[in-house]
């Protein structure tokens, strides 16, 4: 890892009206696209393959390798979407990043479009965050009326249109092929696969679809080269990123910084556990990816560290808990999440889930039975790689990895509630007040 933190995709988050045309523009916004549509579609490609980007969405995949498997000799247009539906309990980048900069988003989309060859782009953003859609609309508009955007773009002669589109608020839709359909007008359901959307995707058209951080890495890496951002970071997981903490943190927010950092740094950053309380656990990922102990906390935060240590670097949504927090009482708070946010097309989803509340509330209230710690794991275990699409593993990670770090604590609700044995008011990150009449 580099031993400085640069700045790069939140350096201008706190400049006065960071948000509009003018402010991007005086600091070197859109000499990227310049340089990109100096450059052939295919030597963008390279560069952004070469340069080890990999997608910020959670899966890691290779974003120039993914660019090119769209068919190019496929005569039906080409689509780029943008997934803006960040909605995995605990992360927050992609929003803020919206809000306070939707332009760096909006030049990548321009230079990720034209990469692959596509006239149309669509950035879809989750429906409830409506000052971040309203940003991303007006900048929008106001590229449209600088030339950015529309018919022979910088006179170029490349054409691009792109459309801002608000999810209904559905969790599933995050998942690429639901994201389509939501797209298309359909219910947000998960296609069967294949065809893959670089073949058959939106309209059955070749498409590609990216998550928010990673079309607006794109810019940074046309103006300083594959070598400066490859420079960061480690050997498979190249560049920077932002990870998002929360929770029993002095200060939480968004960090970023190269790949390679550990969480014990990122605490340091976040001014570590909030006074006079220790680390319970961790997600490294959002709710979604099994959770971690301070013995992880010297893990490298990488695709490969946090595999090796039996998880995943998912969104770097890192939700911190004290010592204060019941297991228990959170696994089964994510676990009616990932229940209520089900789109139900598939039994072991709709059903596992929610046998495992069942079990789950019995162990919250102190009601469980001799036994349900196993059945609980044996109902995750029979659900486990089942589904239509990975939303279930999600409910089954954050489960399964707690009963393994915290098995003991689950057991105790065979006799006494939760919320006796570690008492909620202490976890609260605010303290509640009496409403009186």
């Amino acid at each position: 890892m580099t031993a400085t933190l640069t700045p790069v995709l939140t350096k201008n988050w706190g400049t006065d009206k960071s948000w509009t045309l003018a402010a991007y523009q005086a600091q070197g916004g859109y000499q990227a696209l310049r340089k990109a549509l100096s450059m052939t579609p295919t030597d963008v490609m390279n560069e952004v393959k070469d340069a080890g980007l990999r997608g910020r969405g959670g899966a890691g995949f290779p974003t120039g390798m993914k660019w090119s498997f769209v068919p190019q000799d496929n005569p039906k247009p080409k689509y780029l979407v943008v997934n803006g539906d960040e909605s995995e309990p605990g992360t927050c980048k992609d929003i803020p990043l919206m809000m306070a900069s939707p332009h760096t988003l909006l030049e990548g989309v321009i230079i990720s479009a034209y990469a692959i060859n596509a006239h149309t782009a669509f950035i879809y953003i989750r429906g409830e965050v409506v000052h971040p859609i309203r940003r991303v609309q007006q900048a929008v508009s106001d590229a449209y009326a600088s030339g950015l955007l529309g018919k022979n773009i910088m006179g170029s002669g490349y054409d691009l249109d792109v459309i801002v589109h608000a999810g209904a608020g559905a969790y599933i839709c995050g998942e690429e092929t639901a994201l389509l359909n939501s797209l298309e007008g359909l219910r947000g359901q998960p296609r069967l696969r294949p065809p893959f959307p670089a073949v058959a995707g939106l309209y059955t058209s070749p498409t590609v679809i990216n998550n928010v951080e990673s079309i607006a890495t794109v810019p940074s890496i046309i103006t300083n080269g594959k070598d400066w951002f490859s420079a960061m970071g480690t050997e498979k997981s190249k560049g920077f990123t932002i990870y998002s903490l929360s929770g029993h943190v002095a200060k939480p927010g968004q960090y970023e910084a190269p790949f390679g950092i550990t969480m014990r740094e990122l605490l340091d950053m976040a001014g570590g556990i909030r006074a006079g309380h220790t680390l319970k656990f961790f997600t490294p990922g959002g709710s979604s990816t099994p959770i971690l102990t301070p013995e992880h906390l010297d893990t490298v935060m990488d695709f490969e560290g946090l595999a090796a240590a039996g998880t995943m670097l998912g969104t770097k949504a890192m939700q911190v808990f004290d010592e204060t927090t019941s297991v228990v009482r959170t696994t089964l708070r994510w676990t009616e999440f990932y229940k209520h946010e089900s789109c139900g097309k598939c039994t072991p989803c709709r059903e596992g889930l929610w046998w495992m509340i069942q079990i789950l509330s019995r162990l919250e209230a102190g009601e469980g039975k001799e036994g349900d710690v196993d059945t609980l794991l044996q109902v995750a275990d029979t659900i486990s790689g089942k589904s239509f699409c990975p939303l279930v593993e999600g409910g089954v990670a954050c489960v399964t990895s707690a009963v393994r770090h915290f098995r003991e604590e689950f057991e105790v609700g065979y006799t006494t509630p939760a919320w006796e044995y570690l008492p909620y008011a202490k976890s609260a990150l605010f303290p509640s007040k009496e409403v009186t009449s």
